[in-house]
């Protein structure tokens, strides 16, 4: 489903990925982990197209993204890539509901619609009486779902978490790292974490060690 073949990344003199290749099946997880600096962030950012490689190849979903344009990227990653980060990223003026409709809203879905998947998301993930709550009105863990419901909106063909717990304490870090792998055996949902907490990277189905640039 995403094969990254001798992708190089550099930024002026500083080279953070040196040719690094792997491959993502669907309905997989996959943890990277390395020390702060390895390139972990940098590859999952070039995964889900938000920075650009300076060689190789990534194909998602059999698209070379290398052949998109701006406009078309920018499309392609609203429609096949969902994002879960340390922080949240809600907006504090709206509801959990209207949170998690706003990637749909941006392809173009109809209000009712998204509102009607939103709020069967935000169910599956245990947030029914949520949904008119604001994220100041909810707890880290609580933001955290609705994060994770707003990746999932637009049906993507990857999730893409970056130290997706890194903000949670040890009970809502749990919560959060059993939720990903229901979410994988109900909806066969892909997802590809970085982290630095281990007892998350064990679980996955694949752990992928980032060292000078390099998967080892």
């Amino acid at each position: 489903m995403i094969v990254a073949e001798d992708i190089y990344k550099s930024y002026g003199d500083l080279t953070v990925l040196r040719g690094v290749s792997l491959s993502i099946e669907k309905g997989e997880i996959v943890s990277i982990v390395g020390a702060s600096g390895a390139g972990k962030t940098t590859l999952l950012h070039i995964l889900g197209t938000l920075d650009r490689f300076d060689k190789g190849k990534i194909l998602i979903d059999g698209r070379d993204i290398s052949r998109l344009g701006d406009k078309q990227l920018s499309d392609f990653r609203n429609r096949n890539i969902g994002f879960v980060f340390q922080f949240h990223h809600l907006l504090p003026e709206f509801t959990a509901l209207e949170n998690v409709s706003i990637p749909a809203f941006i392809a173009a879905e109809g209000r009712r619609e998204a509102g009607k998947k939103a709020t069967e998301l935000l169910s599956m993930l245990g947030l029914s009486g949520r949904l008119e709550h604001k994220p100041s009105e909810l707890s880290g863990g609580e933001q955290q779902r609705v994060a994770v419901a707003r990746a999932l909106i637009n049906d993507p063909v990857v999730v893409l978490a970056d130290e997706p717990s890194g903000n949670l304490d040890s009970a809502a870090s749990k919560d959060l790292h059993e939720l990903f792998f229901d979410l994988r055996d109900r909806l066969n949902q892909s997802f590809v974490i970085v982290t630095h907490n281990e007892s998350l990277a064990d679980m996955a189905n694949r752990k992928l060690t980032i060292h000078d640039g390099l998967i080892l």
